[in-house]
C-alpha cells in the first residue's frame, strides 16, 4: 500500500473543523498536527471504520489543542 502526503495550513479556530472533515473523508491513514515551528503536537492514526464513540475523545483533545497556538500545519497521509 502506498501513501500520499499533503499539508494544510490552518488557524487555531479552524483546526477542529478541518480534522473532522479529513476524518470523514475516509481515505486518510494518519493525521499529524504541527505548530508553526514544525513541532509535532499530535499524531492521529485513522483506522478504517472508526466510530463516533472512539473518535470523540480525540476530537476533544484537538479542540483543546486549538486554544494553545494561533497557526497549525496539518499533515495527512492518504492511502492510494
Amino acid at each position: 500500500m502506498q501513501f500520499n502526503a499533503n499539508e494544510f495550513k490552518v488557524k487555531g479556530e479552524e483546526l477542529l473543523n478541518k480534522v473532522r472533515e479529513l476524518i470523514h473523508e475516509g481515505n486518510i491513514s494518519r493525521i499529524i498536527i504541527k505548530d508553526e515551528q514544525g513541532r509535532t503536537y499530535m499524531e492521529i492514526p485513522v483506522a478504517v471504520g472508526l466510530v463516533g464513540a472512539i473518535i470523540a475523545p480525540v476530537l476533544a483533545a484537538v479542540g483543546a489543542l486549538a486554544a494553545l497556538a494561533a497557526n497549525f500545519t496539518i499533515e495527512i497521509e492518504r492511502r492510494t
